[in-house]
């Protein structure tokens, strides 16, 4: 894991169409880990892998239930 630097408005890549994904394999595993680590890293609650650079539709996101103790995490990736 590693991590990686934010990108923020007004770069323009955060305009592109990020491309669908079509298998998870080990690269989007990595990216996974790497945008669950900036978005800790940066106290954030979600992260798209455009807003590191990469124009793949993958987004990380946590939520905290209220009744629960413990951190719930999400990952989509969006076809």
């Amino acid at each position: 894991m590693s991590l990686k630097k934010l990108i923020t408005v007004p770069d323009e890549i955060l305009r592109k169409t990020s491309d669908p994904v079509e298998n998870i394999g080990q690269n989007e595993k990595n990216l996974i880990n790497d945008l669950f680590e900036t978005m800790y890293h940066n106290n954030g609650i979600g992260l798209a892998a455009i807003q590191i650079g990469i124009p793949k539709r993958i987004l990380v996101f946590r939520c905290i239930k209220k009744k629960m103790k413990k951190r719930i995490h999400y990952v989509l990736s969006i076809q």
